[in-house]
């Protein structure tokens, strides 16, 4: 898995300049516009949906459908500029056709199976799009194929959900999102093409800041912990200098899994169980920690520190020049940077060195990833 190694200059003559992408946590799910040459979300074509932890199949295939749909009607993809109505063919069921005044009329459809009029939807030939100065050519070249990023256990080279036993999206284990979500998007993609979420992040934060970083890895700390490895801008997950997979979720500590101890369901259970007060999410965690609440603090220190330990040896045996955190705990970065160095020191000594960094544009970053990796298989 190679993406390109920066903005602009680096990315194929073959590749679309604008992608449409998918990004689903384990709260929201994310569409958005890539414009790639950019390196930045294309404007007014973000639209974040929420995704409640028990959500099932149909609703979750129908949230991802209408955050999709919503980003091809804004006209990002294909802008008409010639005063003509880009449609939806119906697949959005609570309103009809945006046209380019942002209004919604009653009638009108797109052709079957996707395809594109000769006139009155998009625009001619070397016309401006939406986004300043991209062709309908690029666009249409775009909606082929559609990078999404989801966060493991899944298949995807298949596209199908594997959340068997993870606290998480439990009943859409099995689910072949990819075939099933493909009918729902109008007009249909030629392809979906699935990636990690931390992985996402990995190269988007490689394409955006790091772009000369030979080996970078990406922690993000959220529901729960998600891992990425890249030598030279290529995904590493079969490889001796890695954990297995390149998933940092299936290593232990103290003998149990790590997200037994790093995750918001282990470190909101473990302040409940030690106060009695229930906490929501990391978010509030953090705050209480940060107004000297010192049993939040505690647990954050604790939980952070032997993360840091459980990475000391793949950072070293990976010799990373590059570790960026990212993912909803990172606004309490004062709190959790000190932490997670102490522990990877305690173990390697030398790695007290190793600059880490946080982003808290995450979602930005993983938008752009997808879209690189979209890009490259398009």
């Amino acid at each position: 898995m190679t993406v390109p190694e920066g903005p602009g200059p680096h990315r194929r003559a073959d590749e679309p300049s604008v992608v449409p992408v998918l990004e689903v946590g384990g709260s929201h799910v994310t569409a958005a516009a890539v414009d790639l040459d950019r390196a930045r979300i294309a404007d007014g074509t973000r639209r974040r949906l929420p995704l409640t932890p028990g959500i099932g199949p149909e609703d979750f295939l129908a949230t991802l459908a209408e955050a999709a749909n919503g980003v091809l009607a804004v006209g990002a993809l294909g802008a008409c500029t010639d005063g003509g109505v880009r449609t939806d063919g119906g697949a959005r069921a609570d309103r009809g056709v945006r046209t380019d005044r942002g209004a919604y009329p009653d009638q009108g459809t797109y052709p079957d199976r996707g395809a594109y009029p000769d006139q009155g939807a998009y625009p001619a030939r070397g016309a401006h799009s939406a986004l300043g100065g991209h062709t309908a050519v690029g666009a249409h070249a775009a909606l082929g194929t559609w990078g999404i990023a989801v966060p493991g256990p899944f298949d995807y080279a298949r596209g199908i959900a594997r959340y068997h036993g993870v606290g998480k999206f439990a009943s859409l284990d099995g689910l072949a999102v990819g075939d099933l979500l493909t009918l729902r998007l109008n007009p249909r993609p030629a392809r979906l093409r699935f990636l990690n979420d931390a992985s996402a992040f990995a190269l988007g934060v490689r394409l955006t800041a790091h772009p000369g970083s030979r080996r970078l890895v990406a922690i993000t700390l959220g529901t729960g912990v998600g891992s990425a490895f890249l030598d030279r801008g290529t995904i590493v997950e079969d490889d001796p200098r890695v954990p297995p997979e390149g998933r940092v979720d299936l290593l232990t500590v103290d003998g149990r899994p790590l997200e037994d101890t790093v995750s918001t369901r282990a470190m909101t259970a473990q302040y409940t169980d030690r106060t009695g007060r229930p906490v929501d999410g990391l978010r509030e965690l953090t705050a209480r920690a940060a107004a000297d609440d010192a049993t939040a603090r505690d647990i954050i220190t604790s939980a952070l520190h032997a993360l840091g330990g459980a990475l000391a040896p793949w950072l070293t045996a990976f010799e990373a020049d590059t570790v960026v955190f990212g993912g909803s705990i990172t606004a309490a970065w004062p709190l959790v940077g000190p932490p997670l160095t102490a522990g990877l020191s305690h173990h390697t000594p030398s790695l007290a060195r190793l600059t880490l960094s946080a982003r808290a544009d995450g979602e930005d970053q993983a938008l752009l990833g997808a879209a690189a990796f979209a890009a490259r298989g398009a």
